[in-house]
């Protein structure tokens, strides 16, 4: 019964239906445990679009960048996903969702769809459950697929997990290059983009980034990502950008980058299992109570509830 309803569901996003993607991301956001059974056959029925994270701090226009983009994608004929993570309370867990006002010139286009998701207290700018919104929007037949982060700063690297290109966003004037360069979030990028190229000192960013790329060669494997210019309010660059990621597509499907983004994927997965289940667990009171009192360490205890 419960393999047959998930054929169905499937079988409505493989139809291009609008509304049973709506339904089903918002059973995945609020994790439905009916989501659980479908997944292999989520993944299976994946036409492999290509999952694409725009991050960078707050301010860099990331929103605009993305609306630029997808104006660019919608040009070359391709069906464009979207899913913007914002903040949200730590108190009722809510999120104002605003980056969708900045994209509604979409709104009426079928082959765009955005959705908005909270991040729900989880940190490095995702949510917990946006791999699977990701993987529905795949089995939707919507390619490329979009992530643009929260935009709390430099601990944003959790994006890289998910994408298999991964934009950096940064802006001019960013303040100190030794902060910049010794950011995580730069590490993981694929492409790095100085936004708002019409401001002064843009291109001395961009050069600035290029070069502290360049000498941070000798401790880094692999190769230095690009640094573009765009200005995403009037278009600008935008073109070259979009012929940037594209290019990378190819790239990031090599056997060895598979791999990886399937293990930090399973360690993902992993940690978020051990978790749940620990805090299920019938030792779990008793073992808060003791790390509390300090009668035990963390790390202990976290052995203690694994090897239940």
């Amino acid at each position: 019964m419960i393999r047959a309803a998930s054929a169905d569901v499937i079988g409505e996003l493989a139809s291009g239906q609008r509304r049973p993607l709506a339904r089903l991301l918002t059973r995945i956001e609020n994790g439905d445990p009916s989501v659980r059974p479908m997944l292999p056959q989520l993944f299976a029925t994946g036409h492999g679009a290509h999952v694409v994270g725009i991050t960078g701090p707050p301010g860099s226009g990331k929103s605009t960048l993305v609306n630029a983009l997808i104006t660019e994608w919608r040009r070359r004929g391709r069906r464009v996903g979207i899913l913007a993570v914002d903040p949200s309370s730590p108190y009722t867990r809510g999120a104002i969702l605003g980056d969708r006002i900045r994209m509604m010139e979409h709104a009426a286009d079928r082959d765009v769809f955005m959705r908005s998701m909270a991040s729900r207290g989880e940190l490095g700018g995702v949510a917990a459950t946006t791999w699977i919104a990701a993987a529905a929007f795949d089995a939707a037949g919507y390619d490329p697929v979009l992530i643009e982060t929260v935009g709390a700063g430099q601990s944003e690297v959790e994006v890289a997990r998910l994408a298999e290109t991964t934009v950096v966003v940064e802006v001019p004037e960013m303040g100190d290059e030794v902060q910049a360069i010794k950011a995580g979030l730069l590490e993981v990028a694929d492409i790095i983009v100085v936004n708002k190229g019409d401001l002064p000192g843009a291109d001395r960013a961009a050069r600035q980034l290029r070069a502290m790329l360049s000498s941070a060669g000798g401790r880094v494997e692999r190769k230095p990502p690009p640094v573009m210019l765009t200005t995403a309010i009037s278009a600008g660059g935008v073109v070259a950008l979009a012929d940037a990621i594209e290019a990378h597509r190819a790239q990031s499907r090599t056997p060895i980058e598979a791999r990886e983004r399937a293990v930090s994927q399973i360690r993902r997965a992993l940690a978020d299992l051990a978790a749940r289940r620990a805090a299920e667990s019938s030792a779990w009171q008793t073992t808060v109570e003791a790390v509390a009192e300090r009668a035990l360490d963390p790390l202990t205890a976290a052995e203690r509830l694994l090897d239940r």
